[in-house]
């Protein structure tokens, strides 16, 4: 169990550092929490204040998670951050979403906190330096949990040629990830969630599940291949999604990304803002998405549960509601990192 001394310098710490932090702009406050880490990973500051990472191993997809929290994409898009978030007790850390040319997203402001909810609106837009940039951060890589990487269509290719970036970003990417996301979730890049129904989905997928065993025998190993959804799907698409899904072997799924629904922040500061919501209201679409992909997948995908993951009780929640996995995004920056540590004991006790 986590050391109370340890636990509560780290709490009374990231209180502090929290009340500075929301005083700037969200992406200002971003920027300055990551270089602030990278600064104190570099003075060796970071061990005495985080609980270190648990080991509880979660066999998922053939891979060894050292336990069964991990960092969802988003928050080191360039894997610029990499050794230092591996610090904070993360058994996964995904980077991205990448592109394979660096696009620089959405104009700014994009990065909305709505603390009365617990939320934040972005649209980023996929602003990344590009897949050579991830690449070269990710070959000076020391942390020692697994790395997902997530892939994305930069803005200027059309939709109807979004396979191509994937099919890029796949053959980048592969050498160096212990699995790889397709993101096709996105609400901010337009017209990339048509990509996750009907036809479209299995013209996109098929192509990358052909190139993922042309990579695995090449280079003799294989790296699972999953897809992240969004939360705003009715149970058609749902079901529709699922049975793709085990028709082509994807080896397991996210979910969710943002949603679009603001009906939870409509009347608060920055509620009207476009680009997709996350954090405290999404935990219950968020949970019923899990529960019902569970059913349709029958067992045959494992699902990573994120959105809206605040607490243990949250994380054991999004476990018995089938979950292998879960990830931190927004529960992460309003919580702090003993979050992680919370959520990884509380999974590893009922595992157990």
């Amino acid at each position: 169990m986590r050391s109370g001394t340890h636990y509560s310098a780290g709490h009374s710490m990231y209180s502090l550092a929290k009340k500075l932090l929301f005083t700037l702009s969200g992406e200002a406050a971003h920027q300055l929490a990551l270089e602030s880490l990278d600064a104190a990973a570099h003075l060796r500051l970071i061990k005495p204040f985080v609980e270190p990472m648990l080991q509880a191993p979660v066999q998922v997809m053939g891979l060894t998670f050292p336990n069964a929290v991990g960092l969802a994409a988003g928050l080191d898009k360039n894997a610029d951050h990499l050794n230092s978030l591996g610090q904070l007790g993360f058994g996964f850390i995904e980077v991205g979403t990448v592109t394979p040319r660096p696009q620089p997203g959405n104009p700014k402001p994009r990065l909305f906190r709505i603390p009365e909810q617990e939320a934040i609106i972005n649209r980023m837009g996929f602003n990344n330096k590009g897949l050579n940039h991830l690449l070269a951060q990710v070959q000076k890589r020391r942390y020692s949990g697994l790395l997902g990487i997530n892939l994305g269509k930069n803005l200027t290719t059309p939709v109807d040629r979004a396979v191509d970036d994937y099919l890029l970003g796949l053959e980048g990417v592969y050498p160096q990830a212990d699995y790889i996301t397709v993101n096709i979730s996105s609400p901010n890049t337009p017209g990339l969630r048509s990509l996750q129904y009907g036809e479209a989905l299995k013209d996109l997928l098929k192509p990358l599940k052909e190139a993922q065993a042309r990579l695995a025998d090449f280079h003799q190993r294989y790296v699972p291949l999953v897809v992240k959804v969004a939360p705003d799907m009715n149970d058609e698409e749902l079901h529709s999604l699922a049975a793709t899904l085990r028709e082509l072997k994807l080896d397991g799924v996210i979910a969710t990304n943002t949603t679009l629904d603001k009906s939870a922040v409509a009347g608060l500061k920055h509620g009207d803002e476009q680009g997709g919501l996350s954090g405290r209201p999404l935990t219950e679409a968020s949970c019923l998405i899990t529960r019902k992909l569970t059913e349709a997948l029958e067992g045959e995908l494992p699902i990573i549960g994120v959105g809206g993951i605040f607490s243990a009780e949250d994380a054991v929640e999004r476990i018995k509601a089938g979950a292998s996995l879960i990830q931190l995004y927004t529960g992460f920056i309003y919580r702090g990192p003993g979050l992680i540590s919370e959520c990884a004991e509380a999974i590893a006790a009922i595992n157990d």
